[in-house]
């Protein structure tokens, strides 16, 4: 079960809170569940609602969600999660969120009074991004405490380490950037960091190579020579998994795009390869019959259908979900989708 975003903790401490815990427990039945994206502090918050991973309060909260799958004889992994300049002064007690360069991504922010456009970020000074590394390393410390079985370290779709790789984000003439070494230095220190308090074989990195044209990334000619460079390099870690995202359909005709991401990365990473992105029970059968992937990923079939495996197994109709209820509040949309064997009583 792929991770995402729920804006089901609404309450002023971020704390996951008993809908979670039915949620996650209806769900399983997932081979892994990564959780939804996590803020491993203040600063990397960018959505309304969404259960933090760095105070005591919400180490307890977790506990709970990960007690509930563990019950039902599942494994979950907790996703650290940054959002950089996708983040609003609105959570930021009115400051500027923080980013690789000043550069805005002319996108939105969902804060507590809805969609608002980005600002242009604050660049982050050389220590705070050394802060950022330890804020991880704390994150992935507070998740084991929680009772996690790994973590999914988030470093797609536009968020903060994301900005770092490509050079439409980042403009810095620092040790962070300029060389694909240089633009991926923070990745590989959270990585070190990470693995000082959590075995690297329980730990995952997510990454998106071919994002093209939202949360402000586009594809240029270093894009997907740095990609090639980092999961190259993965490879000296011992990795519980790399996960990584298909190119949507829409882009393959961009210049300088992959539009194979995991028959382009199978050959290059050694390790267990997750691919995810608009994947059907026949084609997630198939990227696992030719080789090019060991796991799939499902995000949206999970919401309307928390025994989704089952209904795989027995070729079952899938249950529509109600896309207005994805980042609403309260159970509705969430926890009352039934599963197969309660819609069949």
């Amino acid at each position: 079960m792929a991770p995402m975003t729920r804006s089901r903790a609404d309450n002023e401490g971020a704390v996951p809170n008993d809908l979670m815990v039915t949620y996650y427990r209806q769900r399983a039945g997932a081979g892994l569940i990564v959780s939804e994206g996590s803020p491993i502090s203040e600063q990397a918050i960018g959505y309304i609602n969404t259960p933090g991973i760095y105070t005591q309060e919400q180490v307890e909260g977790w506990k709970k969600v990960t007690k509930a799958v563990h019950d039902e004889g599942g494994k979950i992994f907790l996703q650290l999660w940054h959002v950089g300049r996708m983040s609003h002064p609105d959570f930021q007690n009115g400051e500027l969120p923080v980013a690789p360069s000043a550069i805005n991504p002319n996108d939105k922010s969902f804060t507590p009074e809805g969609f608002k456009d980005t600002v242009t970020p604050r660049e982050l000074t050389v220590p705070e991004i050394k802060q950022i590394v330890q804020d991880f390393k704390n994150g992935a410390k507070n998740a084991i405490e929680a009772g996690f079985d790994g973590v999914e370290i988030h470093a797609s779709n536009g968020y903060l380490l994301h900005q770092f790789f490509v050079t439409v984000a980042n403009t810095r003439t620092d040790e962070y950037g300029g060389s694909k070494e240089n633009r991926s230095k923070i990745l590989f220190e959270i990585l070190d960091a990470i693995k000082e308090v959590v075995p690297v074989e329980k730990v995952g990195v997510r990454m998106n190579p071919s994002l093209h044209g939202g949360f402000g990334i586009t594809v240029d000619e270093n894009t997907i020579p740095t990609y090639d460079f980092m999961i190259e390099k993965l490879n000296n870690y011992k990795l519980a998994y790399l996960h990584l995202t298909e190119a949507s359909p829409a882009t393959y005709d961009v210049p300088h795009i992959e539009a194979h991401i995991a028959k382009r990365y199978r050959p290059i990473y050694k390790g267990n390869l997750i691919i995810n992105g608009g994947f059907t029970q026949e084609t997630g059968n198939k990227v696992i019959a030719d080789g090019d992937a060991d796991m799939v990923a499902y995000g949206v079939p999970f919401i309307a259908n928390p025994d989704l495996p089952e209904r795989f197994a027995q070729n079952a109709e899938l249950q529509k979900p109600d896309t207005s209820k994805f980042y609403a509040p309260g159970a509705e949309g969430y926890i009352d989708y039934p599963s197969l064997q309660e819609a069949n009583a």
